[in-house]
């Protein structure tokens, strides 16, 4: 039978180079003892003379070692044993025992390594690996450095199915049926031939892992029968169908276990994958049918890392992230723009969320990296580029092998913006063009240069990626994040995709549909703004769209201090800002109201739309007496009300057209601000929404978050972590917004401290710190916390104290 074994715990870590260290007999004890997922540069002070561009975080050579003695316990003469590193960032090479195995420059791509030939059965197994991230302007986003997702050791039958190589979809769906294929890659590594079957059973998750989902559900079960010769590998094809489907859809993701056996006299192998059952198409005239509906696309773009966390993400920290974006009415994530955790992309399929998958943020020509802020010269130009070549074949290839058989996954992005103006491509067509990003952009920069790589060169470089993903992956569209359709339509671009992306280009929607009749168009990355809102709901051939961004994240910083973007609905920490209230009002369809203020600047001649990187914007009633105070209410709703300690303010007011909702400039009056939204010729409130003036803030509130969506009990999802809350309030418990305070965190019994964050982008505490001031007034706490069943062990305590308040303590 198949185990695995995660290699998450053990692990010693050096910073800085040991050239020696891949040897077996390396002696190790001083290094630091650390446990996965790990990511050195989050442990390392900001610094200013670090690139803005990955967030003014330190890199270099890592190493990390790993002793299990002893070693796994299995039988060469009858399986076989391989180690999975999921993510290593990046340049990593491996040993173990002494042997090298290999290296990998893209440190988002999995590496995979039989290592049967180099393991002693009963004996030590010592695993070394170098990192290399001494390029630090490597990335326009922050990347983290180390091993920052887990390790896996599988011991497996020498007839087994071989990684990543089985491959389920669905041909057609309906209320009544749902036929289905599996495509499996059976080997054989034995020295002799093997009557084979290979059986495979699909049925319903259980109603526990589902509880929206029905009792019951119909099973499907598929049987073939085939020789295979010694060392042989072959793929074999199933073809089944299902009864009454369940089928996965955003508003009932139900999922099914796919079961399979692969057995012969000699040996007998498992292999269990959860699955959805679903049809996708990308309409040129009607954008995305999941199912055979028009389903439109309310997305968002994320990157891959959690502030103070770094890159060393965990399921339940992107669980907390994920059910928040979800309760604003959001359904799509555009993994930018590289492959993410491979338990991310289980929870998208658990909460129901559509993802576009992308690999490339460059090819071979290299992009700007900024390293001294946001478009400031000169760039730099280390990179993915350099690998290209040799390695994106066989990273293409990996990459969709590992997320295919996830149902929320409904296409395939192999780049962003790598047509971007002069950066590098041009064309002579264009004697000057200014992108999306280029507001300080010198003059000389946007102007034709016969010198750099001609952008016509991009039409064969997409085909070829085009044609990578469709030979692991027919059924689902490959696509592209354009960012100069202007040019890059006019040279073949975008020739090989039937499904093409749009980033900040609406205005090309119309004259592009009857350019391109047999293309479907996606806004893959847009601005937050109404406008952009209205441009894809006023047209149905437009598949949906992806906000820039969902969440704040470190890196493509605009200068120091400040360490990252506030393009996102919710913060570093996880929090709303004022933006992600007014989304809400735009995605949901239950009725929605929500007040929120900041203070009046008295410069302002108008009341400016409201935008992510505004973080003044809040759910507060407390100011100075008279002080002006801009109020905006988001519904979606056709009008409201409004009124100031039972005074009547406004009287069925109207959204306005141009900006979606409505604002005002009051005097400020201790009380009730209360709000109520009307329906359409209606006199009854469907929702109300106030805000009341809070107290002084005299201590914290500390509040253990708890998942609303029920998680599969695996190992890769039980991760441990406990997020806590950390909320200023006033006597009474209520939240305080106001002023900032300075917070000690601390952890006893058996768990950590792993890390604090606030959502402050100026705030260049260091990670490592235990303490942090509170922003908006409240920060998160990351604890690990040891599993136990044991009554008599000690219980995890975190408390968080000020000098002002004192302590107060949590038991988690």
């Amino acid at each position: 039978m198949e185990t695995e074994q995660y290699l998450n715990s053990g692990w010693r870590f050096h910073l800085g180079d040991c050239p020696d260290a891949w040897q077996k007999w390396y002696k190790d004890e001083s290094w630091e003892q650390v446990d996965l997922p790990h990511d050195w540069s989050v442990t390392q002070p900001f610094s200013r003379s670090c690139s803005s561009g990955t967030g003014y975080l330190e890199g270099g050579i890592g190493w990390y070692r790993l002793t299990l003695n002893p070693g796994p316990d299995f039988d060469p003469k009858t399986q076989s044993c391989s180690l999975l590193f999921e993510g290593i960032y990046k340049n990593a090479q491996i040993w173990v025992n002494s042997y090298y195995l290999g290296q990998r420059p893209n440190g988002y791509i999995p590496q995979y390594y039989d290592i049967s030939p180099f393991v002693d059965p009963g004996c030590s197994l010592e695993i070394s690996v170098r990192v290399d991230h001494q390029d630090i302007a490597d990335s326009r986003w922050f990347t983290g450095s180390g091993i920052y997702r887990p390790v896996k050791l599988l011991l497996r039958p020498l007839l087994q199915l071989v990684h990543d190589g089985v491959y389920f979809h669905c041909t057609k769906v309906s209320a009544a049926k749902a036929e289905y294929v599996i495509q499996a890659e059976v080997a054989n590594l034995s020295q002799q031939e093997q009557a084979c079957s290979l059986n495979t059973l699909l049925k319903p998750e259980p109603r526990g892992a589902q509880p929206d989902g029905p009792e019951t559900g119909a099973s499907s079960a598929v049987t073939s029968s085939f020789t295979l010769a010694a060392g042989e590998t072959r793929t074999i094809t199933l073809k089944g169908d299902v009864q009454a489907p369940l089928l996965w859809q955003p508003q009932t993701p139900w999922l099914y276990d796919l079961t399979l056996e692969l057995k012969s006299p000699d040996f007998q192998s498992q292999t269990q994958l959860t699955v959805g059952l679903s049809t996708l198409e990308f309409s040129p005239d009607r954008g995305l049918l999941l199912n055979g509906h028009p389903t439109k696309l309310k997305g968002v773009c994320v990157h891959h890392d959690a502030g103070c966390l770094g890159a060393a993400v965990y399921p339940s920290v992107w669980l907390r992230r994920l059910e928040t974006l979800k309760s604003l009415g959001c359904n799509a994530i555009r993994m930018s723009h590289n492959p993410h955790l491979p338990q991310l992309y289980e929870l998208c399929d658990r909460l129901g969320f559509l993802v576009m998958d992308e690999i490339f943020d460059e090819w071979e020509g290299p992009k700007n990296k900024w390293s001294t802020g946001h478009n400031v010269y000169p760039p730099k130009h280390q990179g993915y580029y350099e690998a290209y070549p040799d390695w994106h074949a066989r990273d293409v290839r990996d990459w969709v092998r590992r997320d295919r058989n996830h149902p929320s996954v409904i296409a395939w992005s192999v780049g962003n913006e790598i047509d971007y103006p002069n950066d590098p491509y041009c064309h002579p067509e264009f004697q000057s063009m200014t992108g999306n990003n280029d507001a300080n952009k010198p003059e000389a920069e946007r102007q034709y240069n016969p010198d750099r790589p001609n952008a016509s060169r991009l039409a064969a470089l997409a085909s070829d990626l085009a044609r990578l993903v469709q030979q692991e992956d027919p059924y689902r569209p490959a696509t592209i994040a354009a960012a100069f359709p202007e040019l890059s339509s006019q040279v073949g671009f975008l020739e090989p995709f039937s499904l093409v992306g749009y980033n900040y280009k609406e205005q090309f929607y119309d004259q592009d549909h009857q350019r391109f009749p047999d293309k479907t168009f996606v806004g893959s990355e847009n601005a937050h703004s109404y406008e952009a809102w209205q441009a894809d709901q006023q047209r149905p051939y437009v598949a949906g769209q992806f906000l820039w961004t969902g969440i704040d994240y470190l890196g493509e910083a605009p200068g120091w201090p400040v360490h990252g973007s506030a393009a996102g609905l919710l913060t570093l920490a996880g929090f709303k800002k004022g933006a992600a209230y007014f989304r809400h009002s735009l995605w949901a369809k239950e009725p929605v109201l929500h007040l929120l203020t900041r203070a009046w600047d008295a410069t302002e001649e108008q009341i400016p739309e409201i935008i992510t990187h505004d973080y003044r914007p809040r759910r507060s009633w407390n100011y100075r007496p008279g002080q002006k105070v801009l109020v905006y209410a988001f519904t979606n709703q056709s009008q409201l009300s409004l009124t100031l300690n039972g005074r009547k303010l406004e009287a069925l007011a109207k959204p306005d057209p141009k900006i979606g909702y409505l604002a005002w400039v009051l005097d400020y009056q201790a009380g009730t601000l209360e709000a109520a939204a009307f329906a359409k010729d209606s006199n009854t409130a469907v929702v109300i929404d106030r805000l009341e003036t809070s107290g002084p803030a005299v201590g914290l509130k500390l509040t253990k978050w708890q998942p609303e969506t029920a998680l599969s009990p695996s190992a890769a999802m039980s991760d441990g972590i406990c997020q806590v809350e950390v909320q200023v309030c006033d006597a009474l418990g209520n939240p305080v917004t106001e002023g900032r305070v300075r917070v000690h965190v601390s952890v006893a019994g058996p768990g950590k401290l792993l890390g604090l964050e606030n959502g402050d982008l100026a705030d260049y505490t260091d990670y490592q710190a235990q303490y942090r001031s509170s922003f908006g007034g409240h920060l998160i706490a990351y604890v690990s916390c040891t599993a136990t069943e044991s009554p008599s062990s000690a219980p995890v305590i975190l408390t968080a104290s000020t000098e002002e308040w004192g302590s107060f303590s949590l038991r988690l």
